[in-house]
């Protein structure tokens, strides 16, 4: 996202229930634990910002959320710094999983120094499937340029790219090593363990 001039949150396009979309993993006492927002059933596939949180059936997923988060992390280095933002986060009732995920997005973005526009692809009015609508993505914003996940040679026709005009540069990320609250060190964590252990310095 630092990379980029401009970040497209991909909103419009199917809700995969065991995706990452409506949860991560944070690091407890008990070892890794996943948050799960819990998400209201549809008879039918639905588009990301078409899922709605099941506030009624589980109306205390915010508390237990900010419990184990407390419980966590209350004594690393930087809590003080993030925990308000976490607590009135979760204190707050949210509808639709897109709201409370843009909220968490922007907030983490301010708290790592990251100054990007953000563009939701629903409000580009485009379609497509897969390659095709990257595609169509980039040419409604005038990019020149994708930056892809390294996951994404899997998925991306590269040759389309190259019709289309468009470089295709996938980015191997490497994520950086950090101190933690364990003694060996755990990887693909959610970036709230980053925050409070680190308080979102390059380490």
């Amino acid at each position: 996202m630092r990379r980029a001039d401009l970040f497209i949150i991909e909103d419009n396009i199917q809700f995969e229930r065991q995706g990452f979309t409506s949860r991560n993993r944070v690091m407890t006492q008990d070892g890794i634990r996943w948050l799960s927002v819990p998400i209201e059933h549809a008879k039918k596939p639905l588009f990301i910002n078409e899922v709605k949180i099941a506030n009624k059936s589980r109306p205390r997923w915010g508390r237990k959320h900010w419990a184990t988060l407390k419980h966590s992390y209350c004594k690393t280095p930087y809590w003080d710094d993030f925990s308000g933002f976490f607590e009135a986060t979760y204190e707050q009732e949210w509808i639709y999983l897109i709201d409370l995920n843009m909220h968490l997005i922007r907030g983490i973005m301010r708290f790592l120094n990251i100054t990007k526009p953000l563009v939701l692809s629903s409000s580009l009015g485009v379609e497509g499937k897969k390659t095709e609508l990257i595609i169509a993505q980039c040419k409604q914003v005038g990019a020149d340029i994708q930056l892809a996940g390294d996951g994404g040679k899997k998925y991306i026709n590269q040759k389309l790219f190259e019709r289309a005009g468009i470089e295709l540069v996938f980015q191997e990320f490497i994520p950086p090593l950090y101190p933690q609250t364990t003694t060996t060190y755990v990887s693909n964590l959610s970036v709230v363990d980053y925050l409070f252990c680190t308080g979102g310095k390059p380490w």
